[in-house]
C-alpha cells in the first residue's frame, strides 16, 4: 500500500478515535441529542458579580432526551474553580455530569479561600475554617461563592468541562434552567446569588465554556 494511503488511513482514523472520545465526555441524556441550539446570552460579564438577564425568546423551553428544560435567565460568569466533583450514579447524572464550586469578587482571590476548607458531596458544596475564623464574613462567603450543576449544551463543552481543574479561571455563558423528567423529577435553579443551602445552588446549560 502506498505510504500516502497509509497516512490518509490513520489520519481519518485518529479523527473517529478523537470524536468518539469526545462524545464520550457527553452525558447520557445529552448524547440522545437536543432539539435546540445554545444561544448564549449577551451582555459583558464582570469578574467581580456574575450576569444574569431575563429569559428570551431567543432559548425557549426544549426536549433533552427524557427531560424538558426551561431557561430561566441568561446567565455569564467569570470566576475561579474552588472545587470540582464529577458525578455518574445519582439520577442528576443523566444530564449534568459535573458541579463546580465557583468563587468571584473576594473568594476569586487566594488570600480569601485558600484558608477555607472546601469540599463537595452529594451536589452539594461544602466550606469550614479554623479557630482563626472565616477570611470573609460569612454574609460575602455565601453571596461571592456558589455550587453551580453544569449541563453541557454539545460535546464540545463537555470536554471543555473535563478539563476544568480547581484553582483555575473559568469563563463560561448559559442558561439558569429547570429540568423536569418525564418521571416527575424536577431540578430547578436558583436566581439569587445570596442564598445558600437546599435551593441555592444554580444549574446552568452551558453553551459556551473557557478555562485558564
Amino acid at each position: 500500500m502506498p505510504r500516502w494511503l497509509w497516512i490518509l488511513l490513520a489520519s481519518s482514523l485518529a479523527a473517529l478515535l478523537w470524536a468518539t472520545t469526545r462524545d464520550d465526555y457527553a452525558p447520557p441524556a445529552m448524547r440522545e441529542g437536543a432539539a435546540v441550539r445554545c444561544v448564549p446570552p449577551e451582555g459583558n460579564v464582570d469578574i467581580r458579580v456574575p450576569l444574569q438577564t431575563p429569559a428570551s425568546p431567543a432559548m425557549p423551553p426544549f426536549r433533552l432526551a427524557d427531560h424538558e428544560v426551561t431557561p430561566l435567565a441568561g446567565f455569564a460568569i467569570e470566576a475561579r474553580v474552588l472545587a470540582r466533583e464529577d458525578y455518574r450514579f445519582d439520577r442528576n447524572a443523566a444530564i449534568s455530569p459535573t458541579d463546580l464550586a465557583l468563587g468571584w469578587g473576594r473568594m476569586a482571590r487566594e488570600e480569601f479561600y485558600e484558608p477555607l476548607r472546601i469540599s463537595q458531596s452529594g451536589r452539594w458544596y461544602f466550606y469550614r475554617w479554623g479557630s482563626e475564623g472565616p477570611p470573609l464574613p460569612l454574609d460575602e462567603i455565601i453571596a461571592s461563592s456558589a455550587n453551580m450543576h453544569m449541563i453541557p449544551a454539545d460535546a464540545g463543552v463537555a470536554e471543555a468541562l473535563s478539563r476544568v481543574r480547581p484553582g483555575q479561571t473559568v469563563r463560561l455563558r448559559g442558561w439558569l434552567v429547570e429540568v423536569r423528567g418525564a418521571d416527575g423529577w424536577t431540578w430547578r435553579s436558583s436566581l439569587s446569588r445570596e442564598d445558600s443551602g437546599n435551593g441555592g445552588c444554580e444549574v446552568v446549560y452551558v453553551c459556551a465554556l473557557a478555562s485558564y
